[in-house]
C-alpha cells in the first residue's frame, strides 16, 4: 500500500493526524526533500527505509515503490502542504494504476492557509472578497491563456500566487495590467509556520523595493488582495436580526 501524504507547511505539528499515524508506520518514505521539514523524518523508524525524491526521476521514484510492493511493505510518499496543489502526484498516481499498484491520499494543510494564519488575515471578507484564486505566474511551465494573472486579476478577489517570487516583477506588471492598483496590498510570506518564517508587507507599487535586502528568494507565497487592508461589512451569521437554522433572530431592543 502508498500512502501519498501531504505534510503541511514546515511546522511538524502541522502534519494530519493520519499522516503522523503513516508516517510511523511506514516501511519506505520518498519525501519531496527541496520542501519538507527534514524535522517530520524524526516521526519514521529507525529500520525506515528513506528516499530523498528531490535527486529522483518519477521512475526511479516508481521503482521504489514497485520494489516495496513485491516485498509487502509499506510506502509514504511525503510531499509538501497539501499534495493536490502543485504536487505533481496526478503522473504517480496514474503510474501507480498501470503497475496496479494500490494507493491512497491524506489531505495537508495547505502553505496558502498557513500563510493567512501567519499574516492573521482572513481571505473572504463581506464586502471585499468572496473568492480566492490559487495560481502561479507562468514560467517554464505554462499557463493556460485565460488563466494567465493579467486575466485572473480581472476579478479583483484575493490571489494566492505560488511558485513565483522568483519572477515578482513580472507579477507586478501582470497583475497591475490585469486592473489592481498601484496600491493595492500585497504581502509575501517565506516558509510559514517555519522558524525562519519571514513576512513582508507593502504594495505592488513598493513590494519589489521592499524585499530586495530580505533575502526572500523561494518558497515564498504572494498574495494580493483588497482584504490585506479594507474596512468590510460584520458576517450576518453573528448579526442578532439575523435568523439561520441555529439561532432565532433577537427583537431590537
Amino acid at each position: 500500500m502508498v500512502h501519498i501524504v501531504g505534510a503541511g507547511p514546515g511546522d511538524p505539528e502541522l502534519i494530519t493526524v493520519k499522516g503522523q499515524k503513516y508516517l510511523q508506520e511506514a516501511d519506505v518514505v520518498i519525501y519531496a526533500g527541496s520542501l519538507v521539514n527534514p524535522a517530520l523524518l524524526d516521526l519514521c523508524r529507525e529500520e525506515a527505509e528513506i528516499h530523498n525524491s528531490a535527486h529522483m526521476t518519477l521512475e526511479e521514484v516508481v521503482e521504489v515503490i514497485a520494489k516495496a510492493e513485491k516485498e509487502g511493505k509499506m510506502t509514504v510518499r511525503l510531499h509538501t502542504g497539501d499534495p493536490a496543489i502543485y504536487g505533481a502526484i496526478q503522473e504517480q498516481m496514474d503510474a501507480f494504476k498501470k503497475r496496479e499498484i494500490d494507493y491512497d491520499v491524506v489531505p495537508g494543510v495547505s502553505s496558502f492557509l498557513a500563510t493567512a494564519a501567519a499574516l492573521k488575515q482572513e481571505y473572504t471578507l463581506p464586502g471585499v472578497s468572496q473568492t480566492v484564486i490559487i495560481t502561479r505566474q507562468e514560467g517554464r511551465t505554462p499557463v493556460p491563456e485565460k488563466e494567465k494573472l493579467r486575466s485572473l486579476a480581472q476579478h479583483g478577489s484575493t490571489m494566492c500566487i505560488f511558485l513565483s517570487i522568483a519572477m515578482l516583477s513580472q507579477v507586478v506588471e501582470e497583475l497591475e495590467a490585469g486592473g489592481y492598483s498601484e496600491n493595492t496590498p500585497i504581502a509575501i510570506v517565506q516558509r510559514a509556520s517555519w522558524p525562519q518564517q519571514k513576512i513582508v508587507r507593502a504594495t505592488l507599487s513598493t513590494i519589489c523595493e521592499e524585499i530586495k535586502d530580505k533575502d526572500i528568494d523561494r518558497t515564498a507565497m504572494i498574495v494580493v488582495s483588497p482584504c490585506l487592508a479594507s474596512d468590510y461589512e460584520l458576517s450576518r451569521l453573528y448579526a442578532p436580526e439575523f435568523s439561520h437554522m441555529f439561532r432565532q433572530a433577537k427583537a431590537e431592543s
